[in-house]
């Protein structure tokens, strides 16, 4: 079972996730008078109002959704070299999940992301 991850989505899930730690335990302490239970309660749902928005963002933002796909040993579509090879499946105004998938090795690729960036796709 081959996972493809979004490094970026990644990456800012982590960083959420450690900017949440301060946050709570900040609650926690200004809510300790109620009981250790009832501030647990208290800065969860805090927590859970503030940060679905953010995880919202982070999860179904467009900009975020550049996705590559990157195999080993396949043949380049424009120059049939044999390497790792790389695909833009899907950009904020480019779809090519459904079609064929071309390959290309990562010199062929950084070119054509530039002729796309030139087309105006959003990489």
């Amino acid at each position: 079972m081959k996972v493809e991850v979004n490094f970026k989505r990644y990456f800012l899930y982590l960083l959420r996730w450690q900017l949440s730690s301060p946050l709570l335990a900040g609650c926690l302490y200004f809510l300790a008078s109620t009981g250790t239970v009832v501030a647990t309660i208290i800065s969860n749902l805090i927590g859970g109002l503030i940060f679905f928005w953010v995880d919202k963002f982070i999860f179904q933002s467009r900009k975020l959704a550049a996705s590559w796909q990157v195999e080993e040993n396949i043949k380049c579509a424009d120059c049939g070299k044999v390497s790792r090879g790389y695909r833009l499946v899907k950009a904020k105004n480019y779809n090519k999940s459904e079609s064929a998938p071309e390959f290309r090795c990562e010199e062929c690729s950084i070119k054509k992301s530039k002729e796309l960036k030139d087309r105006g796709v959003d990489i």
